[in-house]
């Protein structure tokens, strides 16, 4: 199994949730302060996508990270994304800008992006796998692997298929370990039986293992004062076969924070275990929504009524497990005054399409409204 020594510790910055200005563009002082930060302190995995941000994370990258430091110093990983491709003859010239918007010659790890049962037809049809791989030999990958989003069987066709692939990023984290709808556990372990290396995305599922209802947050007080997401974040990182875990950090305090736990990292104690075992069982109890926030189903005109879906999911989840009273004032003055209400929703389903959690959109939305919009 590679071991992929080029990566310093266990830890790497996801770029997909940059620091941003009012203006909604990115904030480049902040996060040249963010790379700066990590590298000093030992680390050097970046990882994007050509979609991230609506093209500003590449951008944001090449401003901050690889125009200002030597490229032995820094791990960068991109990925193939589906929505930027219809036909073989697509891939090259994507990837040629892509190298373009990062201010690089080759990536170190280029990862077939979000892979599920469809996702892996079209790229077997288009030949993406087989391009990638002329691309390493070409020497313009280093090393190709995949993100993954579906069941364990998905993956063991994958992987089956082909073995040339070297790494499997995966979503990974307490509240997700057993679920039946993500099956993290089941997948980490497809992964150990190809012998492949794992990254992990999303360790504090898009922000809400860190802000707690306040059961889960009375959970959390009883172990040794630290933030929530440095537990969540070590959780993942203790599992054997995990090489680096990517945080979405989306500024310096949270850089900070992270790099404080990570640089001399520690494994979770049992009782560390227990207690996020206790807190995913309240996080039952409370019917949250697991959207994780990474807004692809609101991108690419996925949603023809405009609906902030992740945003109503966000506002639902707070109103029902944090007893928010500010959540109606939000659901109607601030996240539906220019867009769409949840009732407005034309079931035509494309959001599910493109869900990595595979959660039934048009069913919750149809919650939400009945939440929201009972007058």
């Amino acid at each position: 199994m590679e071991n992929f020594a080029e990566i310093h510790k266990n830890f790497g910055f996801g770029c997909m949730r940059l620091p941003k200005l009012s203006s909604g563009a990115i904030d480049s002082e902040q996060f040249a302060q963010m790379i700066a930060c990590f590298l000093e302190n030992g680390f050097n995995y970046f990882d994007t996508a050509h979609g991230y941000l609506d093209g500003k994370s590449e951008l944001a990258l090449k401003e901050c990270l690889t125009s200002k430091y030597p490229r032995s110093s820094y791990i960068l990983t991109d990925k193939l994304t589906g929505s930027y491709f219809k036909k073989e003859e697509d891939i090259r010239p994507l990837f040629a800008n892509q190298l373009k918007c990062t201010g690089v010659d080759y990536f170190d790890f280029y990862l077939m992006h979000a892979q599920n049962s469809h996702e892996f037809k079209k790229f077997k049809e288009c030949h993406a796998y087989e391009t990638a791989f002329a691309l390493k030999k070409e020497g313009k990958i280093r090393h190709v692997g995949i993100s993954f989003h579906d069941k364990a069987e998905v993956l063991e066709q994958i992987l089956t298929e082909y073995p040339e692939i070297e790494i499997v990023q995966i979503q990974f984290n307490y509240l997700d370990y057993e679920d039946p709808s993500v099956e993290s556990r089941r997948v980490y372990e497809v992964c150990e039986k190809f012998q492949k290396p794992v990254l992990v995305m999303e360790p504090v599922k898009g922000g809400s293992l860190v802000n707690l209802p306040a059961d889960a947050q009375a959970v959390m007080d009883t172990l040794p004062k630290a933030s929530n997401a440095s537990y969540a974040i070590r959780f993942a990182a203790s599992f054997p076969n995990v090489r680096t875990v990517l945080s979405g950090m989306s500024d310096l305090a949270q850089m900070k924070d992270n790099v404080s736990f990570m640089k001399d990292f520690r494994p979770l104690s049992e009782t560390e275990k227990k207690a996020l075992q206790k807190v995913t069982e309240v996080f039952h109890s409370h019917g949250m929504i697991p959207c994780t926030a990474c807004h692809y189903c609101v991108e690419e005109n996925h949603c023809p009524m405009k609906i902030r879906i992740p945003d109503l999911f966000a506002v639902n989840n707070a109103k029902k497990a944090f007893h928010d009273w500010n959540a109606d004032y939000y659901y109607h003055e601030v996240l539906t005054r220019d867009h769409g209400l949840a009732s407005e929703c034309i079931q035509c389903g494309g959001c599910e399409k493109v869900c990595p959690q595979h959660l039934p959109i048009r069913e919750l939305l149809k919650e939400t409204a009945a939440l929201f919009e009972k007058e």
